[in-house]
Parts: structure tokens; sequence; C-alpha cells
């Protein structure tokens, strides 16, 4: 049995690496930068050598394929089998989307870190705080997250975990990621994005587990989606959009306050 589930982990960590796709990835990091108080902005983009958080949005994907830091695999997801919880679920001992992002965050409050360990914990960080609002990042080790269930997407085959990270973000709205930033989060007020960004690493992939759940439920093997799956899931993938930037934002404000 441990096999069997060593099994799924090595596999479930080549196939699911990917969250959002970049436009989700780079919207929440732009809302992200937008939050953050002048002089953290200032700090952390220092610590980026000079560059945006929208800039290393994406690394992470790519960098988890390569040997320097194939450690960080399965650090994108923490898959939640159908009647168990994060908590109740047997953990990857690889670590997973919670527990990195609790260590990187402890590791950056620490104060003993580098400038270039500092540099490569925000990189992580802002990547993994979008695959946590990702909701097949929270799906089932089963079937992967997703990979291993099909549906026909406007008559294209296509994985349930794909469809997800990429093609519903780039349908439902045809933004840019400043744009994005610009419908979800300008007008919205104070109270409510303070309200947005409570919570622990645990809360968020509870709601995407939540989620994941509904879009089971709404997306069988070899369902037909269309205009009607599209429009209703729309106001969810804007309120994890949503979520992950601003909920970013307060974590480098508490990590960088002055």
């Amino acid at each position: 049995m441990r096999r069997a589930y060593l099994l799924l982990v090595a596999l479930t960590a080549t196939l699911q690496c990917f969250g959002w796709g970049q436009k989700g990835h780079d919207a929440v990091a732009y809302i992200a930068e937008c939050n953050l108080e002048p002089a953290v902005y200032q700090r952390v983009t220092k610590l980026l050598g000079g560059h945006s958080l929208v800039y290393y949005a994406n690394w992470m994907d790519n960098a988890s394929h390569t040997d320097a830091y194939r450690y960080t695999k399965t650090w994108h997801y923490a898959n939640v089998d159908e009647g168990y919880t994060y908590q109740t679920m047997p953990r990857n001992p690889k670590g997973d989307v919670v527990t990195a992002i609790d260590g990187i965050v402890a590791k950056l409050k620490s104060g003993r870190l580098s400038e270039a360990e500092q540099s490569l914990q925000l990189k992580f960080l802002i990547h993994l705080v979008g695959d946590i609002h990702a909701p097949m990042h929270a799906g089932r080790l089963t079937d992967l997250g997703g990979n291993k269930l099909y549906v026909k997407y406007f008559d294209r085959k296509i994985k349930l975990h794909e469809l997800w990270d990429v093609d519903l973000i780039e349908d439902c709205h045809r933004w840019s990621y400043t744009e994005w930033q610009q419908q979800l989060d300008k007008h919205c007020p104070a109270e409510r994005k303070a309200q947005i960004a409570q919570g622990t690493p645990a809360d968020w992939l509870a709601e995407s587990h939540a989620l994941a759940k509904d879009i089971y439920i709404a997306s069988p093997k070899r369902a037909k989606l269309s205009y009607y799956y599209l429009n209703y899931y729309t106001p969810r993938i804007e309120e994890r959009i949503l979520a992950g930037g601003l909920r970013l934002a307060a974590i480098l404000n508490e990590i960088y306050a002055f």
C-alpha cells in the first residue's frame, strides 16, 4: 500500500507542477505588487535584483524541472482525496504547497537569511501563493489533481487540471494581467481587502479544496463543457486570483514591515 502511494506521489509530482498558467500567476503577482507598502515594495524589488514580482511570477514552474531545484516539484500542490481533509490526508513526504509556504515565511521572518537566500525564497513564495489558490492543486491524488480526468471543452478533449490552470482563465476574460488588477483590485474597498487577506495557507488550501469538490461534481469524465460552465465559474476564478494577490501582499507587508 505504501509503495503504491509513493508511486502516485512520484507521478503526480511530474504532472502537477503548473498552476494557473502564466496569465494567472502574473495577475496574482501584479495585484500583490499594487498592494505592497511603498517601503516594502522597494525592499522586495531590491532583493529581486530590481525586478518586479511579475518578473518572477512563473519562474518556479521552470526551475522545478532543473536539477538545482528539483526538490521543489511537490511544493506546487497538496492533494486531498474524496472523504479527506488536508489534515487527515496522508502527507506527501517530499512536502506540499502548505508546508512549503509556511516554511518559506518562517525563514524570511527569521532575519537570518542572506540577501541571496531571501531572493530565492521570495521567488518561491510569489509563485506558490498563486498555486495554493488554483483549485485543482487541491484535487484528488487518485486522479493526480484532475490530470487523469478528461472532459470535452468546446468539443476539445482536455485534462481537467489543464482546463483550470490555463484555458478557463484565458477564456473568462481576455484581459492582460494589468487589466485583471484594474478590474478586480483597483476598486475593491480597503475593508473588503483586509477581510480577504486573512487566514493561513491551510485555510486557503481548504478553500481551494472546497471549490475542487464542486468542480468534480460539475465536470465528470467525458463531460461536455462550454459557455454555461465558463460563465458559472468566472466569478470563482476572479475570487481566487484576487485573494491570491491580496494574501501575497499581506505576507510580504508583514515580513518586511519597518
